[in-house]
């Protein structure tokens, strides 16, 4: 490709607001920006006097540049996250937290569920959050189950109960499925739940306070101390969470700076309350500002698809950014009420912030001790191995049980450790049953027969075996096209197979690599060989389940592909299949009493 000629680009680029793309000589989108006048924003990269490396570094890539016009900043904004979500611009700052944000979920059934909830809204009911962390759902679900006792149990075991379960003895559910609770009742715990949820638990305790007084006049002593006690565990949770402050909802932005290292605290208060808190560390390139890093932060977290319901009404800001108003009039826009961007220096909030700033610095150190941990070990390995640098490490692993089923694992660990996104796993097809020979080839092949970007050509690849498995890999290997070759590496265990006493092999086998027991070295090794061998498990668990579930159905004379779809919808999976009794089997729609009993007699006899 031709060198980018700016100048005449830059005439014909117009004024107005809108997002611009720069493309490198393979067509990638290396960066993304928005602007209020796009013309004088691209201009500036363009400068002879430019003192930034990291922009001067962009630049000399560019060769071509695309731009979509928009009728505001506020849509260029939004259009600017969007593009950087998608195409993840190694230029760009990204916020690495690809996860969605996990909800609680109080279903719409008759008697409806509580449930941890992430991903898409599917499931039809009432969504609570976000929460910054799995862990504060789950927190917050084991408190509530404590207080309210409403199912949580899922849908599957719901349908098949014909007697209490455990969680009823320990009070910790009301047991609407054999009807020990009356729907009013039940209702109304859901009510306390919804109300809760939604900020109201004083209106909670009051209401507990007037059931509690009526039962006490109608001398209904055994419900009025069961609610006493509703409202003091109530009480206690609330002093728990609760903030001795004046303001409701916020969220408090803490940053700080390490030994290059950047973090960002957020700490989450809603109903005086704290509800969680979670510190970022974002993909930063080289020499980027730290105003910078906290604004592509602020954009990325807030202005992400579906992260409407996380955005505060007031949010304390560590320092001053240039797009503040912006991002306020944006985050307004799309929450449809009014959102603040501040920055305190007294009062209680600048005492919010300080303990956000604390947190974030907290959080870098742990997370760099933890890496010291693991350069340590990558240096000796380099050592040991004789490579200038390992930037890429990739382990395969064979499961199978009797020739059966077999699935081949690949993980990948980069210089932070495991890489769990680039993990595969590869469903092994047209060999002989249990010739792991042939199924390494086969895992190899479809990992790196198609392979194009050299960085994603590991420079070790273990081979979890002896050197049958090391020797077929390096005959796949011989006929390999590309310039980068990466070091095969075969793990196999001692005679007692215990850890610690794995031989290295190289070269077909035919050399070993001492190490000592003890070595950290060794230790990453075993990592990584263990992380390929639990995922290779994993998976093949999985096909070999699914594979039973199939054919217990499929064994059935008369249950044809469209009934075996039926029950396992209707019944909740084959858990809830074989827990069904013959009148819950009969009421599946397309199932006579005879076919009912028979499948019934079938799976308990089989099962």
């Amino acid at each position: 490709m031709s060198e980018f000629d700016h100048a005449q680009f830059l005439k014909t680029l117009s004024s107005e607001p809108g997002v611009y793309r720069m493309l490198d000589s393979e067509h990638q989108v290396i960066y993304v920006g928005k602007a209020k006048n796009l013309k004088k924003r691209v201009s500036s990269y363009f400068r002879s006097n430019l003192t930034d490396s990291k922009t001067r570094v962009l630049v000399s890539n560019i060769c071509d540049i695309e731009v979509t016009l928009t009728n505001t900043e506020t849509e260029a904004l939004l259009l600017e996250n969007n593009l950087i979500k998608k195409y993840q611009p190694r230029y760009n700052i990204l916020l690495r937290d690809d996860k969605s944000y996990p909800y609680i979920l109080l279903t719409s059934h008759k008697h409806p569920r509580l449930a941890f909830h992430r991903g898409s809204r599917k499931v039809k009911g009432e969504y609570f959050g976000p929460f910054p962390s799995a862990g504060a759902v789950s927190e917050s679900l084991r408190l509530m189950q404590k207080i309210f006792p409403v199912r949580q149990c899922e849908d599957a075991y719901y349908r098949a109960r014909s007697r209490p379960c455990l969680q009823y003895q320990l009070k910790r559910c009301s047991a609407p499925c054999v009807n020990k609770v009356t729907e009013q009742e039940y209702a109304e715990q859901v009510d306390y739940v919804r109300k809760f949820l939604t900020g109201k638990s004083h209106e909670v305790i009051a209401d507990l306070i007037k059931k509690m007084e009526a039962a006490s006049k109608d001398l209904n002593f055994e419900l009025a101390a069961k609610v006493r006690d509703q409202i003091m565990l109530l009480r206690k949770m609330q002093e728990q969470q609760s903030i001795s402050g004046n303001f409701a909802e916020m969220d408090v932005v803490g940053f700080a700076h390490l030994n290059g290292l950047n973090g960002i605290h957020l700490l989450m208060i809603r109903d005086h309350k704290v509800l969680g808190s979670k510190t970022y560390f974002p993909k930063v390139p080289k020499d980027s500002g730290q105003e910078e890093i906290l604004t592509s932060f602020l954009g990325q977290y807030y202005l992400a698809p579906g992260a409407t319901g996380r955005i505060a009404k007031e949010i304390i800001l560590p320092f001053e950014i240039e797009e503040s108003s912006a991002l306020s009039e944006a985050l307004t826009q799309i929450s449809e009420r009014k959102v603040s961007l501040k920055v305190v220096t007294r009062g209680e909030r600048a005492q919010y912030l300080q303990l956000a700033n604390k947190n974030a610095l907290n959080s870098i150190t742990v997370k760099q001790s933890t890496q010291d941990s693991i350069n340590k070990r990558y240096a000796q390995l380099k050592a040991t191995l004789g490579l200038d640098d390992i930037n890429r490490m990739e382990c395969f692993d064979i499961s199978h049980t009797m020739g059966e089923n077999t699935v081949a694992s690949c993980v990948v660990f980069d210089s932070q450790g495991p890489n769990n996104k680039e993990y595969r796993r590869y469903n092994v097809t047209g060999i002989t049953g249990g010739d792991d020979y042939a199924a390494m080839e086969f895992a190899l092949n479809k990992r790196y027969n198609k392979v194009v970007d050299e960085e994603k050509i590991p420079d070790v690849i273990f081979i979890d075996g002896g050197k049958g498995q090391l020797g077929r890999a390096e005959q796949y290997f011989a006929t390999w096209p590309h310039a980068k070759m990466p070091l095969l590496v075969g793990v196999a265990k001692g005679t007692s197979r215990k850890p610690g006493l794995e031989t290295l092999l190289i070269d077909g086998g035919r050399k070993t690599i001492p190490m000592d027991s003890d070595a950290p070295a060794l230790h990453l090794i075993q990592h990584i060989r263990d992380e390929s061998h639990r995922f290779a498990i994993a998976g093949h668990r999985n096909k070999r389940q699914k594979q039973r579930t199939q054919s217990l159905l499929e064994e059935i004379n008369g249950v044809g592909s469209k009934r075996r779809q039926t029950l396992l919808k209707y019944l909740g999976g084959m858990q809830g299949v074989k827990a069904a009794n013959i009148e819950q089997l009969k009421k599946v729609p397309g199932i006579s009493p005879d076919m009912a009993e028979k499948i019934f007699n079938h799976l308990h006899d089989k099962g």
